[in-house]
């Protein structure tokens, strides 16, 4: 299977189409803003991503035969190479799956595990007590998503490797035109030039590619057809053991051999029995309910959970009678998500490490508790975690600190893909480099740069995501999933650092709350906050920190600074991005949305 140029602009060409119709139309709900890019509405199938080319190839694969499962894993190959400097083949990865025949959420972790020789004291003896921020292998973090692809096919896909990478392969070999985003990264990304194996790919010749020009990865290629070569080796053995082949290879063959070489070669911690003892895990999600929908979260080394946290705060305010946007909306939510992120920092991290009191920290007592201590009229300075304890047995006390020098970022670079089938199986994918280029290191000779997770560590012993070997980071990777009375309603995800959960919050408080349509949801103006310990090493806390589009009106904006929010106004379509597909529980109608802020498509028949 490989992309067609003709189809691919024939995709593209209708989509900016239907962008220059819905500009001028009046929304569905005159009460309602009209968008800037259409709701793309079917009844078969539905797709939604950060890049057109991969929009396409999972839509391709769905058309030919293909399920949900299969079309998400040649959709995220097709984005790892199209999207590559937000994420790629190195990246980690959180997934949530729908499965439609046996009813059931299901959470894939694909994060990646510290090295066995990174520990605590090794940073104290030989990096200064500091992790690197997002930057050499030192801040690395195993790649996840090869062994999610593995688990994808292999639980519920119906096709092959070789098949479902073949598009992907192609775009990494023949190229694909530049867009001015994708040429713009690779222009202002100074890491890379350290590094002379990413050298050769993304400034060839020293050069740096202009939009337009045909990017090509064709080491990446190489490294793509080697998994599909060993799955053909191993097709007589049956499905499983064919795509068990493939997916070794990557972490036991002679791909992980060359991944470990270069990193001790090159002053990485990893080495091959990190590579060969790496797997991803199936999890049981976290969920609650709001306001009659269930909303499933990964629960383990995500941050995922804090939105699940902050919506049952959320749920004791009448939200639509605060009104959109209002000032005493936005400081509600903000003091709202303050409180939940202060949780975050004190009891979320690796599972296989420690126990999460989500019996407690879920529970609807606790939030009534918590909500106590929001005053939607004054700004917090404080972190402030609280004590489940109270309705939970057996909670553990867990040391945190709060670190107000540094200049930690709070966004990172993020990719993201949805897909809902015919079957109404739905899968959320979110994988990442979490900076921009990760490490800024290909590996050699694979095309391959890792995700840079490694620099999200406490170095603080005893705190729930401290360091520890084998252990995963809590990441800011996040999905959603939601379900209405047993049914599947939505899916959502959003690229980009600690702020992924307030805008997969708002998100889905604009369609719930006030009944948004997908796209209406996704272009809203949004809000965000950075008072709280920042994910990057050093974790730095911005008290107060708060920022609105400028599309927030005036004197909204002066009324928040009154209330003792330092606010920062950011420009009009510019905080983050995202992408969200719904099922119309009555119809069955899929309504796709992508953000306009970014160039992520939609595509739905």
């Amino acid at each position: 299977m490989t992309v067609s140029k003709r189809t691919l602009a024939t995709f593209i060409l209708i989509a900016c189409l239907g962008f220059a119709a819905n500009a001028i139309a009046q929304g569905p709900d005159g009460s309602l803003p009209r968008t800037m890019r259409p709701v793309i509405r079917g009844r078969q199938a539905a797709v939604s991503s950060m890049k057109a080319e991969a929009t396409e190839v999972a839509s391709r694969i769905l058309r030919t035969g293909g399920n949900a499962f299969d079309a998400i894993v040649g959709g995220q190959a097709a984005l790892a190479v199209t999207d590559f400097a937000l994420n790629g083949v190195g990246s980690d990865a959180v997934v949530l799956v729908y499965d439609a025949r046996e009813k059931k959420v299901v959470s894939i972790n694909a994060e990646p595990r510290a090295p066995k020789l990174a520990t605590i004291e090794w940073y104290e003896k030989n990096s200064g007590g500091k992790i690197p921020v997002s930057d050499g292998l030192l801040s690395g973090g195993l790649p996840g998503v090869v062994d999610a692809w593995y688990i994808l096919l292999d639980r519920w896909g119906t096709m092959s490797f070789e098949q479902v990478l073949q598009p992907a392969i192609d775009l990494a070999e023949n190229g694909f035109p530049l867009s001015e985003g994708r040429a713009r990264m690779i222009a202002n990304a100074q890491k890379i030039l350290k590094y002379p194996s990413t050298i050769k790919i993304y400034k060839p010749n020293g050069d740096t590619p202009k939009a337009g020009e045909i990017f090509k990865n064709p080491d990446l290629a190489r490294t793509l057809k080697k998994l599909g070569e060993a799955e053909r080796a191993n097709k007589s053995k049956g499905r499983h053991e064919a795509l068990k082949a493939a997916r070794d290879r990557f972490y036991t063959g002679d791909i992980a051999r060359e991944m470990a070489a270069f990193s001790e070669a090159n002053g990485g911690l990893f080495r091959y029995e990190d590579f060969a003892e790496y797997t991803a895990k199936v999890e049981t999600p976290v969920s609650t309910d709001y306001r009659g929908y269930q909303v499933y979260k990964n629960p383990s080394a995500s941050q995922g959970p804090t939105e699940l946290i902050a919506l049952n705060l959320l749920e004791g305010y009448d939200l639509k009678a605060l009104g959109h946007n209002s000032v005493d909306f936005i400081s509600t939510n903000v003091e709202v998500m303050k409180l939940a992120m202060a949780d975050r920092e004190k009891f979320l991290g690796d599972m296989d490490f420690i126990k999460i009191p989500y019996d407690g920290l879920l529970s609807k007592d606790y939030a009534r508790e918590r909500r106590k201590l929001i005053d939607p009229a004054k700004a917090s300075l404080e972190l402030r975690p609280g004590s489940p304890d109270k309705f939970v047995a057996g909670v553990a006390e867990r040391p945190w600190h709060v670190v107000l020098d540094g200049d930690a970022d709070f966004n990172g670079d993020t990719s993201y893909i949805a897909i809902v089938d015919k079957d109404r199986n739905m899968v959320s994918f979110e994988p990442s480099l979490h900076s921009l280029f990760g490490t800024g290191v290909v590996m050699g000779n694979t095309g391959i740069i890792f995700n840079c997770r490694g620099d999200y560590y406490s170095l603080v012993r005893g705190e729930a995501n401290a360091l520890e070997p084998g252990k995963r980071p809590r990441s800011t990777l996040q999905s959603t999933l939601v379900m209405k009375d047993g049914q599947p309603f939505m899916i959502t995800g959003s690229p980009g650092g600690d702020d992924q959960v307030m805008i997969t919050l708002q998100t889905l408080v604009n369609v719930i709350d006030f009944g948004m349509n997908v796209q209406q949801a996704i272009e809203a103006p949004r809000w965000e906050t950075r008072s709280f310990p920042s994910s990057p090493f050093p974790h730095t806390m911005v008290p107060g920190d708060m920022a609105v589009e400028e599309r927030i009106p005036e004197a909204t904006q002066k009324e928040l600074i009154a209330r003792g929010h330092k606010l920062r106004v950011a420009p009009p379509w510019s905080l983050a991005s995202s992408a969200a597909i719904i099922v119309d529980p009555k119809t069955g109608v899929l309504s796709a949305g992508a953000d306009p802020r970014v160039e992520a498509y939609a595509w739905a028949w």
